[in-house]
């Protein structure tokens, strides 16, 4: 057939051809790949490849492609992963996929980091670590044994645990060895604070007191109590230490003599805890850098300014109920930002530039439950039966560990939280080392500490 014959033949069959239906279609190529030969199949087969096959991470450009990918979940980006060499290496490199996963999973993102590689290693490290908090494994326990009475009191910093017992002895313990650095001889410990070179006990002999753990000396005595003494902080820049008793008071001392400043009143309960900490936000009442005493017993928390004039006048009282009908857990959380409690009523956070009540979580079954570390994601949490993770965010228990029969204490000194730097996000390094402690009727003492990285 001549060539412009055949032009106008395949012009009339291509216009035939377009007003058929589509089933039509697929009759009539059927009909003529049957016709077909060895030659006009291998020229088909070549065709349909590049038609479609068409790799499109390949052909188009790297930022439409990752426009694409974002479209996709990250489960379904590991998959693609292993289509071929190329498609791993630009979904790897697809940095604001992997950085947005991670922050979903409640990981902290450093935006300083350049490796386009990095992300997606450390999405797969946290997807690694939150299935085993959901599948309740990322945990395991330890025991510390040593004392020979019941430990009343304990306290946590920077990997060393300290502990005090009605053996008359405080202990101090490497809690990733389980080996006893210090031991000395106290009078009875109902709570303890300690830095590398001191160790503050209160006591239920009503006094407070300093001891060197290098010598075990008796630095300084604190006495004015009429009451145990349930909780002590300080601060060596301020030389300010404060105290909070089952006589209903705070009273404020001058670390380094001894000597009483102030005598906080206004409690009717004991007072269980106390915090002295830095301000972060500006109210009427206080600015950022102003240190501020945080004083709470059985039904309120009491906030007041750090002078040494008598008679200060509290600035603030907090409760969840009028009438004194809900009391508050014996724990109390305070950042600078906010102050957290817990009650029967559940999970309250103020904030602290207001006063006012931002929220009230209600988590199932909250009544048993009680506070040990909050942060910007996640919560800690435990009661009788089990340690609770909650994401903050959902308000959410994402996770939960069995506990012992520990030994009970209405003013929580005999549990606490280890590190809680990872409440604001874990990061990869931050989820190491202790999680929970607590005192047993045995005397030796609980922990949960963190499993490596599977």
């Amino acid at each position: 057939m001549e060539k412009k014959d055949f032009e106008a033949w395949l012009d009339n069959i291509s216009i035939t051809f377009l007003s058929l239906t589509d089933l039509q279609k697929n009759e009539t190529l059927d009909h003529l790949i049957s016709l077909s030969g060895a030659v006009q199949l291998r020229h088909l087969s070549n065709n349909l490849e590049i038609l479609l096959k068409r790799d499109f991470l390949k052909l188009l450009p790297l930022e439409l492609s990752f426009y694409l990918l974002k479209w996709l979940d990250p489960q379904t980006l590991l998959t693609c992963c292993l289509v071929s060499k190329q498609w791993n290496k630009v979904i790897s490199a697809c940095t604001e996929v992997w950085e947005t996963a991670c922050k979903n999973l409640g990981w902290q993102i450093d935006d300083s980091v350049q490796d386009p590689l990095h992300w997606k290693k450390v999405y797969l490290k946290a997807i690694s670590r939150m299935k085993q908090l959901k599948d309740h494994e990322a945990f395991e326990t330890s025991s510390l044994i040593g004392h020979s009475a019941r430990v009343y009191a304990l306290y946590y910093k920077d990997g060393l645990l300290c502990t005090g017992s009605d053996d008359l002895s405080a202990k101090l313990w490497d809690v990733s060895t389980g080996q006893c650095i210090y031991g000395i001889q106290t009078h009875t410990c109902a709570t303890v604070k300690f830095d590398e070179q001191k160790l503050v006990t209160g006591s239920f002999d009503n006094t407070v007191a300093c001891w060197e753990w290098s010598s075990g000396a008796k630095t300084q005595h604190f006495r004015g109590h009429t009451g145990a003494v349930f909780s002590v902080d300080y601060n060596d820049e301020l030389d300010i230490l404060v105290s909070g008793s089952a006589d209903f008071t705070v009273k404020v001392w001058a670390l380094s003599t001894g000597t009483c400043l102030n005598t906080l009143t206004g409690h009717t309960e004991w007072v269980t805890k106390v915090v002295l900490q830095k301000c972060k936000v500006k109210s009427l009442m206080h600015s950022p850098g102003d240190y501020i005493l945080l004083s709470a017993d059985k039904y309120e928390i009491k906030i007041w300014p750090i002078g040494r004039e008598i008679n200060c006048k509290c600035l603030k009282t907090l409760s969840v109920s009028e009438d004194r009908s809900i009391s508050l857990q014996p724990r109390l959380h305070f950042d600078g930002k906010y102050i957290v409690c817990s009650s029967a009523l559940g999970l309250y956070q103020w904030d602290f530039a207001s006063y006012d009540i931002l929220r009230v979580i209600k988590p199932p079954d909250f009544s048993n439950v009680s506070l040990l570390g909050f942060g910007e994601i996640f919560a800690l949490l435990f009661d009788n039966r089990y340690l609770y993770i909650m994401d903050l965010r959902t308000e959410k228990l994402i996770s939960r560990w069995p506990l012992p029969e520990y030994r009970k204490s209405k003013r929580g000194s005999s549990f606490l939280a280890g590190e809680m730097s990872w409440l604001n996000g874990l990061n990869g390094q931050n989820d190491m080392g202790l999680v929970f402690a607590t005192s047993m009727p045995d005397h030796s003492i609980h922990l949960v500490l963190w499993k490596e990285h599977g």
